[in-house]
C-alpha cells in the first residue's frame, strides 16, 4: 500500500493520524502501573504506563497493531493477544511491565490457538483463559504463579459446545462468572458461577427466553458474593446485586431529581468499598456516567453532562477516570474531579468538526432517532425537525439552504448504536460538505429490548424500512438531495448497505460498504463460531435449517436489482466478514451484462477493520474519490477549511 498526500494534510486525513490513547486499565495494587492501547508510529499498540513518572513504554510491535490487553493485579505483568494479521485467532502472551518490544515474553498458557473468550486474573498470578473453537467454548483455570511460566497442567472449568465466555471473578479469584448460551440464543445469555477449586457449580441465574443477563462486577473484597449484574426484565437494560450467598438478586432503582433515570444502564463497576456502584447510562444517543449509593438509593451524575462516555472505572481515591468525546470535541481521557486530561497523546491534536442535531421520525415500528451532522454546524441543537410540509429553514455552508448531498451512515453491530461521539470518517464528509445522518434503527441498542430485537423474522429488511423513513423525511424537509443520497456503513452496516442497493435501488445513488455481509449463506459457513452462533439466534436456526430466513435476508439475493456504483472494502484475514463471501457478491454483480454502475473491491491485509493510520487515510482517501467521481452532478466543493485534495492512493 502506498499513500499518497499534500502539505499540509487537510483535516481529515490529521484527524486520522491524530494520536490516539484509550483510557488506562490499573493493577489493583499498583494504580500507578497501568496498560493503556495507544498509537506508536501510527499503529495502535500496547504500552505499559507509569502514572508517577508519566513513562509511557511501547509494549508490542506487531504491523497490524495490537489492541486487547489487561493487567494484572500486582503490576508485574502486561498481557496481549496474539493473532495473525488480525484474524483474531491465536493466544495470550504475557511480559514484564515497563519491557519493550520482544523482551521477557512469555507463552504462558499452555493450550491451543483459539478466538478469545475473557481473560481474569488473580493477585497470585493464577489465570482464567476462555477459548472459542469450532467444537465450542471452554474455560481453564492455569496457575502460573508471579515471576514466571507455571508448571502445572491447566484446569478445564467448564466446556459447552454453546457460545459462553469468562466474565468475571471474585475478589479472593475462587469465583467464575461464565455467560453462557446453553440453551441455544447467545443474544440472551444466562449466567452460572463456578468454584476454580473445586469446579463444582455455585449457582445459575436464568431469566428465560428474550431476556439476557451480562455478570459486570464483582464486589472488591473478599468474602463479599455480591455480583453486579445486567438484566432486562422490565423491557430494558438495567442492573441488579445477585448475593451468591443469600440467593437473593435485589433490583438497583435509578432516581434522578424528577423521577426515575430515563435510559438503559450499559456497564457498571463497584467503587472501592462495595457501598456505590458506578453505572453507565444509554439515553437518546448519550451515554452519561452516575453514582449510586446503594444504603441511600441516591443516584447522582458524575463527570461531563453532554457528549458521550465510551469507557470509564472508578480510581481508588474515588475520583473517576473516563474516556469521553462528542460529535464536536474529540476524545479525551478526563479526571471527572478535575475535568483535565489524565493521560494525553503526544503530537497533532484532531480539529473538531460538527455538532448533532436530534431527528425524531416516525416510522413503521415507533418514532426513529436519527443523528444529523451538517457541513457548517449552525443548525446543531436538540430540537425536532419541522412537521413535514414545513420549512426547515437550515442554513447551508454557501449561504444558503439544503439540500444537501447526503452521507447515510448505517451502524454495525447490529447490536449497537450511533451516538454523539466523536468520529474523524463521518467528520470528513461533513469538510466535503455533505450531510450526515445516523440513524439509530430498529435492532439498535438504547431504545430498549423491544427496539433491539425489532429486526427478528426481518433481518436487514426491516433496519432498512426505519432508513428509509428518515431520507424520506429528510428529503420532505429539503435538507436532503435524493439525487445524491449515499448509504454508507461497516459490519453489519455494510451489509444493511449492499442490502439497501439490492430492495432499494431507487432511492440511493451510491453505496460504500466495509466489511460486508454480502453472501450470507457463505459468510456463515466461513466466519467465526461466536458469530455462527449469533446468527442461530438471529435466524433462529443455521442455514441447512431456515434457509429461506438466509436467503431473504442476504444480498447476494438481489444483485440483480442493483443499479448503482458500490465500492466494497474487505480485509483478507477478517473472521467476521470473511473475504470469501464478498467475493461471491463481486463476481456475481460484474457478471451482469445489465450493471450499469461499477463495482470496486478494494482488500487490505489485515481483519474486520485496520488501526493502522496509513490504511485508514488510503481507505478514507478511496471513498471520497469514488464518490466525487460516481455522484450525480459531484458533491459540493469541499469548505475552504478542508483543505486541498489528494489523489488518490
Amino acid at each position: 500500500m502506498t499513500t499518497q498526500t499534500t502539505w499540509p494534510p487537510p483535516p481529515w486525513e490529521l484527524r486520522l493520524r491524530a494520536p490516539v490513547v484509550e483510557l488506562p486499565e490499573w493493577a489493583e495494587y499498583a494504580p500507578d502501573r497501568a496498560c493503556v492501547v495507544a498509537t506508536a508510529r501510527g499503529v495502535l499498540e500496547v504500552h505499559s504506563w507509569d502514572r508517577r513518572t508519566g513513562r509511557l513504554v511501547q509494549a508490542t510491535d506487531r504491523p497490524q497493531g495490537t489492541t486487547l490487553c489487561t493487567i494484572d493485579p500486582l503490576g508485574a505483568w502486561v498481557w496481549w493477544f496474539d493473532d495473525t494479521a488480525g484474524d483474531e485467532f491465536g493466544r495470550w502472551r504475557r511480559q514484564p511491565f515497563g519491557a519493550p518490544p520482544g523482551e521477557g515474553v512469555q507463552d504462558p498458557v499452555a493450550l491451543p490457538d483459539a478466538y478469545p473468550a475473557g481473560l481474569l486474573l488473580t493477585r497470585d498470578g493464577t489465570a482464567v483463559v476462555g477459548r472459542t473453537t469450532d467444537l465450542g467454548t471452554e474455560i481453564h483455570q492455569v496457575a502460573l504463579g508471579t515471576t514466571g511460566p507455571g508448571t502445572e497442567a491447566p484446569v478445564l472449568l467448564y466446556r459447552h459446545p454453546n457460545d459462553a465466555g469468562a466474565a468475571a471473578l471474585s475478589h479472593d479469584g475462587n469465583l467464575v462468572a461464565i455467560e453462557h448460551s446453553e440453551r441455544g440464543d447467545n443474544r440472551h445469555m444466562a449466567l452460572r458461577v463456578v468454584a476454580a477449586d473445586t469446579g463444582a457449580v455455585v449457582a445459575d441465574l436464568d431469566d428465560g427466553p428474550g431476556k439476557g443477563l451480562t455478570a459486570l462486577d464483582f464486589a472488591p473484597a473478599d468474602g463479599d458474593l455480591r455480583l453486579l449484574v445486567a438484566h432486562e426484565r422490565r423491557g430494558r437494560a438495567e442492573v441488579a446485586v445477585w448475593d451468591l450467598g443469600t440467593g437473593l438478586v435485589e433490583d438497583v432503582a435509578l432516581h434522578g431529581p424528577d423521577g426515575p433515570l430515563p435510559g438503559e444502564v450499559t456497564e457498571g463497576w463497584w467503587y472501592p468499598g462495595g457501598r456505590e456502584l458506578l453505572l453507565a447510562v444509554d439515553h437518546e444517543a448519550r451515554t452519561r456516567l452516575y453514582r449510586h449509593v446503594l444504603a441511600t438509593g441516591v443516584t447522582v451524575p458524575v463527570g461531563p453532562p453532554d457528549g458521550s462516555v465510551s469507557d470509564a472505572a472508578p480510581r481508588p481515591d474515588g475520583d473517576v477516570w473516563l474516556r469521553w468525546s462528542s460529535a464536536a470535541a474529540p476524545r479525551a481521557v478526563l479526571s471527572a474531579s478535575t475535568g483535565r486530561e489524565v493521560i494525553a497523546p503526544h503530537g497533532i491534536r484532531p480539529a473538531p468538526s460538527a455538532p448533532v442535531r436530534d431527528v425524531w421520525v416516525d416510522g413503521p415500528g415507533g418514532r426513529i432517532h436519527a443523528l444529523l451532522r451538517l457541513p457548517d454546524g449552525g443548525a446543531a441543537g436538540t430540537a425536532s425537525l419541522p412537521a413535514a410540509g414545513e420549512s426547515a429553514g437550515v442554513p447551508g455552508a454557501d449561504g444558503g439552504s439544503g439540500p444537501w448531498p447526503a452521507i447515510f451512515d448505517v451502524h454495525g453491530g447490529p447490536a449497537w448504536h450511533r451516538s454523539d461521539a466523536f468520529s474523524p470518517h463521518l467528520a470528513a464528509w461533513v469538510d466535503h460538505g455533505f450531510a450526515v445522518v445516523s440513524v439509530n434503527y430498529r435492532g439498535s441498542t438504547g431504545y430498549g429490548s423491544a427496539w433491539r430485537d425489532a429486526l427478528e423474522g426481518r433481518v436487514g429488511l426491516t433496519e432498512l424500512e426505519d432508513v428509509a423513513a428518515v431520507h424520506d423525511r429528510l428529503v420532505a424537509d429539503g435538507i436532503v438531495d435524493p439525487a445524491r443520497s449515499v448509504l454508507a456503513g461497516a459490519s453489519w452496516g455494510g451489509f444493511l448497505t449492499l442490502l439497501g442497493l439490492g430492495t432499494q435501488p431507487g432511492r440511493w445513488a451510491l453505496g460504500l460498504a466495509d466489511v460486508p455481509v454480502a453472501d450470507y449463506v457463505t459468510a456463515y459457513e466461513e466466519e467465526m463460531p461466536d458469530l455462527q452462533a449469533f446468527d442461530r439466534s438471529l435466524f433462529g436456526g443455521s442455514p441447512s435449517e431456515v434457509p429461506d430466513a438466509y436467503r431473504v435476508a442476504s444480498p447476494l439475493t438481489y444483485v440483480d436489482a442493483v443499479r448503482a456504483p458500490v465500492l466494497i472494502t474487505a480485509g483478507e484475514n477478517d473472521p467476521r466478514c470473511p473475504l470469501g463471501q464478498v467475493l461471491s457478491y463481486v463476481d456475481a454483480l460484474r457478471g451482469r451484462s445489465d450493471y450499469p454502475g461499477e463495482v470496486e473491491l478494494y482488500t487490505y491485509g489485515a481483519g474486520h477493520g485496520s488501526v493502522v493510520d496509513d490504511e485508514e487515510v488510503a481507505q478514507l482517501r478511496r471513498q471520497l474519490d469514488f464518490v466525487r467521481r460516481h455522484l450525480p452532478a459531484g458533491p459540493r466543493p469541499a469548505p475552504a477549511s478542508a483543505g486541498r485534495e489528494a489523489a488518490p492512493s
